[in-house]
């Protein structure tokens, strides 16, 4: 059986190598990663030299159940990523069916594929959305019970946590995913949250083994996750760079077709040809293999729009 085709954002190398210039040339709008992360300094040196202690791990744990106003009754798991937990969920339940709405993040889909289940709408024993979603940036406005297995990705949804379905986490069978990577801009420190059946967070856990986030990762995320300010203030800055974005665009002649705060989906009437425009002016855009007019851009960091706007 052939597994759904994994393409992502990023591959700066690859466009350099193509386009000319060093990676540190470009300008990477092909994720949805915030690039203006969050302020990283003053780690303790034991976070480094010593193996994660339980403490520290509670911390977080604490601190992600106060940020997203995780409901008594959901159980919660810190993890390298979010996409070390997508990759391990499909072993929770026997292989079976599930729905996908498309088009969406192609990890989910792989993921099932390649521990044997069959992506279909017919009568799915699981469902997998992404909420928002990426990268049309649909939001569901809700969702019924009847699955064994319910996966709600918001690795975008701290942009407005107003729209959180983090109230469905109680539920049996029920995962809601957290990305630390998009919203706080920190992709590389691998952190990402489970959230929901007690059963199936306890079960990861032992899929993760001990020690599953590094020390760093603890005492950066706690930290992150306890600075409400922050986090109010970029939230403001997003959508005011959002809009900015959709104004350069659109008077360049592209029409919004969705997208969050963290990214914009664009129709053009040639999606590749208006990525080799900007990678000439070395910035990298994201297309997709299922459609020739839909092209996404992430924002540019505050010193970067100047680029933005000369190449457009």
């Amino acid at each position: 059986m052939a597994l759904p085709q994994r393409d992502h954002g990023g591959g700066i190398d690859a466009a350099a190598a193509r386009y000319g210039g060093t990676r540190a040339d470009w300008i990477d709008l092909s994720t949805g990663i915030n690039p203006a992360p969050y302020p990283v300094s003053g780690i303790p040196a034991d976070a480094w030299t010593a193996l994660p202690d339980s403490a520290a791990a509670q911390a977080l744990t604490d601190a992600a159940r106060s940020f997203w106003q995780v409901p008594d009754g959901a159980a919660i798991l810190a993890a390298p990523g979010a996409s070390s937990l997508i990759a391990r969920i499909p072993a929770l339940r026997p292989a079976a069916t599930v729905d996908i709405p498309a088009p969406t993040y192609n990890e989910h889909a792989a993921a099932f594929a390649a521990a044997g289940w069959q992506v279909s709408d017919d009568a799915p024993a699981a469902r997998v959305i992404v909420h928002p979603n990426n990268p049309t940036g649909h939001w569901y406005a809700g969702e019924p019970d009847g699955f064994d297995l319910h996966v709600i990705d918001e690795s975008f949804c701290d942009v407005a946590p107003d729209r959180s379905l983090i109230a469905h986490a109680t539920r049996p069978g029920t995962l809601v995913l957290k990305s630390f990577g998009k919203f706080w801009g920190l992709a590389g420190l691998r952190l990402g949250f489970a959230i929901g059946d007690p059963e199936l967070i306890d079960r990861l856990a032992q899929m993760l083994g001990p020690w599953p986030v590094s020390g760093p990762a603890l005492a950066i995320g706690t930290r992150a996750l306890t600075d409400d300010a922050w986090a109010i203030a970029t939230r403001t800055r997003l959508n005011e760079d959002a809009a900015r974005m959709d104004a350069l665009m659109t008077r360049a002649g592209a029409r919004l077709s969705g997208g969050t705060p963290l990214f914009r989906l664009y129709d053009v009437d040639n999606a590749a040809k208006w990525q080799d425009r900007l990678a000439k002016a070395q910035i990298w855009t994201r297309t997709f293999p299922y459609s020739d007019t839909l092209i996404r851009l992430g924002l540019p960091a505050p010193d970067q729009w100047h680029r933005m706007e000369a190449a457009l």
